[in-house]
C-alpha cells in the first residue's frame, strides 16, 4: 500500500511522520484501492475507540459536548489533515463545515463521507447514545452511499461543500466523557505541536498553500496574495528572495504540482486545466507543461498508470 502511495516503506514505523497534503491524499486513495470495498470506511469507524485516537480526538472526547469538541477540534485539525473545519453554533443547530486546505486539490469521493463518519462516531461515543446529524451535505456522492446513510442515519444531500449539521439539543447533549482535568494536561501539549508545524513551514510553503487556494477563484496575483499573507508586496518578495526563490518560482512549482494531479487523478480536459491553473488561453498552459515537464500534457496521461481512477 505505501509502495502504491508512493510513500518510503518505513513510513508507519517513524515518530511524528509529516506528509504534504498531496502525500496524505496518495496515502488514503492508495488505502482505499487496496481495500476496494465500502463498507471498509464504516466497519472502521464501528471499530474506533478512544483508546484509538490521536490526542487532539481524545481531547475532544474531553469536552464537555458536541460543540465544544467541534471547536477544539477545528483549532487542532491541522495536526490531523490538510482539511479546515468552519464551526458555527447557532439556534438553527451545530453546522460543521470542512474545506480541503488546498483547494486546488480534488478530493476523492469516499472523502467527502469520511468527516460526517467521525463526527457523528465523535458525538455517539462522547453521549453514549445514538445521535444522528440532521443533514449531511456533500459535494459527491461516495460509492454506495447507501452504507454511509445506513450508519448515518440520514440520507446525503449534493452541495458545494462538505457540511454536517445536528440539532442543537443533540449539540449540546452533555458528553460522559468530559474530562476537564485531562483536557488541561492536553492543551498546552497540543498547542506546542500546532506551533511547531506551523513554525516548520516556510514563507515558500505558505506562499504556495495560499496560491493553491486562490489559483482556481482566477484570484493569483501577486498583490492578492499579498495581502492574504497579511504582507505587502514588496515584503513577500523579499521574503521569498532571503529563502532563495521568487514568486514566480514559487506560481510555477505550485502550477506544476496542480497540473500533474490534475492529468493522474480526474478526466478533466486540458483547457479545463488551464482555466483552473489561471492561465488565460489552453496554448499558454500547453507552453508551461512543455517547460516545467519536458512532454505534452496528452503525453503525461498515456503513460502507464498515469490515470489513478
Amino acid at each position: 500500500m505505501l509502495r502504491r502511495a508512493g510513500l518510503p516503506e518505513d513510513t508507519l514505523n517513524r515518530e511524528n511522520v509529516r506528509l504534504t497534503t498531496e502525500s496524505f491524499l496518495c496515502f488514503f486513495e492508495a488505502l482505499d484501492a487496496s481495500v476496494g470495498d465500502t463498507n471498509f470506511w464504516v466497519r472502521l469507524t464501528e471499530a474506533m475507540s478512544p483508546e484509538f485516537f490521536e490526542p487532539p480526538v481524545f481531547a475532544a472526547l474531553c469536552s464537555p459536548d458536541l460543540a465544544i469538541a467541534s471547536e477544539r477540534l477545528a483549532r487542532f485539525k491541522p495536526l490531523i489533515g490538510p482539511i479546515v473545519l468552519d464551526v458555527h453554533d447557532g439556534a438553527g443547530g451545530l453546522e460543521l463545515s470542512y474545506r480541503w486546505k488546498n483547494a486546488g486539490l480534488r478530493q476523492p469521493a469516499y472523502m467527502h463521507g469520511l468527516e460526517a463518519l467521525f463526527v457523528t462516531k465523535l458525538a455517539r461515543m462522547g453521549t453514549r447514545e445514538h445521535i444522528r446529524p440532521s443533514a449531511v451535505i456533500v459535494p459527491e456522492f461516495p460509492r454506495d452511499p447507501q452504507i454511509f446513510e445506513d450508519y448515518l442515519g440520514i440520507r446525503m444531500k449534493r452541495g458545494e461543500v462538505i457540511r454536517v449539521t445536528f440539532d442543537a439539543a443533540d449539540a449540546h447533549r452533555p458528553f460522559l466523557s468530559a474530562n476537564r482535568a485531562m483536557w488541561d494536561i492536553f492543551e498546552p501539549a497540543l498547542r506546542k505541536r500546532l506551533a511547531d508545524l506551523e513554525q516548520d513551514a516556510t514563507f515558500a510553503d505558505r506562499t504556495q498553500a495560499v496560491l493553491m487556494e486562490a489559483l482556481p477563484s482566477g484570484q493569483a496575483g501577486m498583490d492578492n496574495i499579498a495581502r492574504r499573507l497579511g504582507v505587502s508586496p514588496r515584503t513577500l518578495q523579499r521574503r521569498l528572495r532571503d529563502e532563495g526563490t521568487s514568486f514566480k518560482a514559487v506560481m510555477d512549482t505550485t502550477r506544476e504540482s496542480l497540473a500533474l494531479h490534475y492529468l493522474r487523478r480526474t478526466h478533466l480536459t486540458a483547457t479545463e486545466i488551464a482555466f483552473l491553473l489561471g492561465f488565460d488561453e489552453a496554448t499558454s498552459f500547453f507552453r508551461a507543461f512543455q517547460r516545467w515537464t519536458g512532454m505534452t500534457p496528452e503525453t503525461l496521461r498515456q503513460q502507464p498508470g498515469a490515470r489513478s481512477h
